[in-house]
């Protein structure tokens, strides 16, 4: 009974070890889904300009808009007449372009969005080429440098983040594995005890494996609480987070915090269990 007593302030101790180094982790995790969202959003938000000739009809154009917005690379279209170009120019410059040169030198046009995935050089360059089969499409830009430079710098942001991710979660599996074996230490006469009774391996480590999914789901609900604080805490102070939150891969990161504080929790603790029965008895002092 006594060594029951002993062994609640070490469970505790590593009921609040194991959610810290989980709250950590799923910060890192939060922030790295909110860089993919960051990254999407900017992606998302190049723009594609389909300028057609002068000559070409409206209904045309609204045929054109029409194939286009078909296409599974095609977030969202918007024509774009001289009229409203010029307007626009006009309005940047500071100054009426038409006054100035005497005519409109802009074209009617069409705005394309695409998805995440086809703002890379070679899918934009498949998609112009795609474009440019029609004989009233005069050309197709897009920010090719800004295209270029913005992968460029997500795909090194990507690695850095991986490789922090990495040895931070190997630094979370060693903490929370000898919080755990710590934890055990106080229950270890106490597994030798059950040994020399006859009780079999299985006997003895059931009542531990059993009471580490506890304190392992414990800690995944204290430290997924943690981060749900920290991320309400955020949003109020900055909206726009709310924006680039990804609800499913959020849930999905929660569960994965609570499965992982159950898992380490149990393997750390069966091992302990099985380290100490191999032991002598007067190397347990």
């Amino acid at each position: 009974m006594a060594t029951g007593k002993k062994a609640k302030p070490s469970y505790m101790n590593a009921i609040i070890g194991v959610s810290l180094v989980l709250f950590l982790l799923g910060t890192l995790g939060w922030l790295v889904l909110n860089g993919r969202s960051l990254t999407r959003a900017f992606k998302e938000d190049v723009e594609v300009a389909v300028d057609f000739h002068d000559n070409t009809k409206d209904e045309n154009v609204q045929k054109m808009k029409a194939i286009l917005d078909k296409q599974p690379f095609v977030r969202e279209s918007k024509i774009i007449t001289k009229e409203e170009a010029i307007k626009m120019q006009s309005e940047l410059e500071g100054q009426n372009i038409v006054d100035f040169l005497g005519y409109n030198p802009l074209f009617t046009s069409i705005a394309l969005k695409l998805h995440a995935g086809y703002v890379n050089k070679d899918s934009l360059e498949k998609i112009k080429q795609f474009i440019m089969q029609s004989n009233i499409v005069r050309d197709v830009t897009y920010p090719k440098i800004v295209v270029e430079q913005m992968n460029s710098n997500f795909r090194k942001i990507g690695i850095v983040l991986g490789a922090i991710s990495l040895i931070l979660f190997i630094v979370v599996v060693v903490l929370i594995d000898n919080t755990v074996r710590l934890a055990m230490f106080s229950n270890r006469f106490l597994i030798k005890t059950m040994q020399m009774v006859g009780a079999t391996r299985w006997f003895i480590s059931r009542p531990f494996d059993r009471r580490a999914i506890i304190n392992g789901l414990i800690s995944g609900i204290i430290s997924v609480l943690g981060l749900w604080m920290v991320i309400s805490f955020a949003q109020k102070q900055i909206p726009a987070i709310s924006v680039l939150n990804d609800t499913g891969m959020l849930v999905f990161l929660m569960i994965m915090m609570i499965v992982m504080g159950i898992l380490i929790s149990v393997v750390s603790t069966h091992r302990s269990v099985v380290k100490y029965l191999k032991m002598h008895v007067d190397d347990l002092y």
